[in-house]
């Protein structure tokens, strides 16, 4: 559910993220954007901080966000874990 292309020359990444219809309709109705919940979500559960990507002026339609990986190369399995484990739990709790 999250696609990302590789970075070239930049600590940025912008993935996209495929999300519930029922995610999307819950941002709606709290006046959010879908990737400012799913950022919000992400970070209230696992610690890790993205910026949602439709502050960047993205495509109408994807749903995605910024990112900078900083965590040393060590930790790095471990922060891809929990990006894992985030999604599969948003994507249930909207499902």
């Amino acid at each position: 559910g999250i696609e990302c292309q590789p970075a070239q020359g930049a600590m940025y990444a912008f993935p996209s993220v495929k999300i519930p219809q029922g995610s999307i309709d819950e941002a709606h109705r709290t006046g959010q954007t879908p990737d400012g919940l799913y950022a919000l979500s992400l970070l209230e559960e696992t610690g890790i901080c993205v910026v949602p990507g439709s502050g960047f002026g993205q495509k109408k339609g994807r749903i995605g966000f910024r990112t900078t990986f900083l965590p040393p190369e060590e930790k790095m399995a471990g922060v891809v874990r929990e990006f894992e484990r985030h999604h599969k739990m948003f994507c249930e709790k909207y499902a």
